[in-house]
């Protein structure tokens, strides 16, 4: 039997660490998924009892996993050690590459049963199946739902008012990490400008700008006014085009 034989029968690896396809060594008690090791038993149990021992020092957030952890701090240094090959994005977790490198292949193998939409990372499949079954996560506050629970946490901050993310230069915190990155760059004295566009080479300090400078080119006009229906390709010119209807 050849060695691509032989991959074709590796059991498939879960995203906790379990293997389906050969039987493991480790059980777990309450759903009886199987591990081949101890250790990921343990970090797995830990999905069942809430633990989560490994504490954020800057924001205090928990994780169960140390290696969540540590990529999670990242967040708070910007340190971004993995680097795509194709168009040098810097990205804090090797996952985080893989599933970018994918963007570039074009490729989402992971396809929605119901829906038949794909996505590059099974999370996102996972996230979007509660569009599907109404299983999402509701904010006691206002009652808006979200299909991540990343994104609802993050929507917490704004009836919170949490700030978790410091800048180091002028002690200004900020309640997205984005939001911190677009700021430090008005301490940045090189006046960096990482996003070039491929059409006429004009740079920008924020991907939002870029973004928005790209409708030049494609002629994208995303803004509709409802009164009569003319188009923007800017949120802030719609808004001023508004005052000639209501007359203020």
């Amino acid at each position: 039997m050849t060695a691509r034989a032989v991959s074709h029968l590796k059991p498939e690896k879960e995203e906790d660490g379990s293997k389906q396809g050969f039987p493991g060594t480790h059980k777990c008690s309450v759903c009886c998924k199987e591990f081949r090791r101890p250790s990921k038993l343990k970090v797995h149990m830990r999905t069942h009892t809430g633990e989560k021992p490994y504490r954020c020092d800057r924001c205090d957030k928990s994780f169960r996993n140390i290696s969540h952890r540590n990529v999670h701090m990242r967040s708070h240094t910007d340190e971004r050690p993995y680097v795509c090959e194709v168009c040098n994005k810097r990205f804090k977790s090797l996952s985080h590459l893989k599933s970018h490198v994918k963007t570039h292949a074009g490729e989402k193998p992971h396809l929605c049963k119901i829906c038949s939409k794909s996505f590059n990372q099974v999370g996102q499949l996972k996230n979007h199946m509660r569009t599907h079954t109404g299983d999402m996560y509701r904010c006691e506050e206002c009652g808006r739902q979200f299909s991540a629970l990343s994104h609802l946490e993050r929507h917490m901050r704004t009836h919170t008012g949490e700030k978790p993310f410091k800048c180091e230069h002028c002690n200004a915190t900020f309640s997205q990490f984005g939001n911190l990155k677009r700021h430090i760059r008005t301490h940045d004295q090189t006046g960096e400008k990482p996003y070039k566009c491929e059409e006429c080479n004009s740079q920008f300090s924020q991907l939002s700008n870029l973004k928005v400078h790209m409708r030049t080119h494609t002629g994208e006009k995303p803004y509709r006014c409802e009164e009569c229906s003319r188009q923007f390709s800017r949120l802030s010119n719609l808004k001023e085009h508004r005052l000639t209807h209501n007359g203020d």
